[in-house]
């Protein structure tokens, strides 16, 4: 297929590169020109100069930072809206909030094109690795149009709802991988504190009720201190707080994300922004200290 990747991020550098791999008719935009260039050398593929130059294409995927980025990657001068074909089905990954996703999807059927939210989870292993989990809101025949270019980088790939359903489920994955990171934190000092072997643990742990994807793949690490690697806090918290304004708009608390999300900012604070989600430890390590 013609398919246009805009965003060549942490994510989005590899899963256009499974595009290319498994034969599709690749171009690739994105913001710094260098980055779309390192990527050419490293792929087949071709380069555009613009999202509007980039968007003439079956399929548009797009993974970029936040609302502001969507909205100024699609809706500006040279935004991919601006010159796009009836037809086109556009697919934002972009972690962003569920408002943005329904504004973009009426700009998109203004121009008659179709639109899907598909937020991942995965991290930086699982886009490199083409195993991503994709959330998906819009309609499902515009899913299983997508089918052949999805599957190059996803495990799964799931409609939630309408437009905007995407987001809101990948808010719900943000929030739990935060409680989950966050008790995994104090049973790993606690285990170490008492003197047993985190390996053997976590190998233990993993088959039991307690078992998570975060616990098999960070559980030993925290307990190095290894960090730098993986989902960056700075990100992290730039979804939490997507999910608490989403909270806010719905009338209702998360008390427990709140406290996680400012253990976050302080790391951040300390000079740990682009450190793994899992530095959540470290927090937890001041708080002992009594400082």
């Amino acid at each position: 297929m013609n398919v246009s990747f805009l965003g060549l991020g942490t994510m989005g550098y590899p899963m256009a590169g499974h595009l290319s791999r498994a034969g599709h008719q690749v171009t690739v935009y994105n913001r710094t020109l260098s980055k779309a260039e390192a990527w050419c050398q490293e792929y087949q593929g071709r380069i555009a100069l613009t999202p509007a130059e980039a968007a003439q294409a079956d399929i548009v995927l797009t993974c970029v930072g936040n609302d502001d980025d969507l909205r100024s990657l699609y809706l500006g001068e040279q935004g991919a809206l601006s010159q796009a074909q009836p037809g086109t089905l556009f697919i934002d990954h972009t972690t962003a909030s569920a408002e943005v996703a329904r504004e973009l999807h009426q700009a998109a059927q203004a121009k008659q094109c179709d639109f899907l939210d598909g937020p991942v989870s995965g991290g930086q292993a699982g886009a490199v690795n083409g195993v991503l989990t994709v959330m998906m809101g819009g309609e499902q025949a515009l899913i299983d149009r997508a089918k052949p270019v999805l599957e190059c980088y996803a495990k799964a790939f799931t409609r939630l709802g309408d437009v905007g359903a995407g987001q809101l489920a990948k808010m719900v994955n943000q929030i739990m991988v935060g409680g989950i990171l966050s008790g995994i934190s104090e049973g790993v000092r606690f285990a170490q504190q008492a003197g047993l072997d985190i390996e053997t643990l976590v190998e233990t742990l993993k088959y039991g009720a307690a078992g998570s994807w975060q616990l098999e793949n960070r559980g030993a690490t925290m307990a190095r201190d290894e960090f730098d690697f993986g989902f960056a806090i700075e990100w992290m918290h730039k979804d939490l707080g997507i999910a608490l304004e989403q909270a806010q708009a719905m009338g209702m608390k998360l008390p427990y994300t709140e406290v996680i999300d400012r253990q976050y900012v302080e790391l951040i604070e300390q000079g740990r922004g682009r450190q793994d989600t899992s530095v959540l430890v470290k927090a937890l390590d001041k708080i002992n200290q009594g400082s």
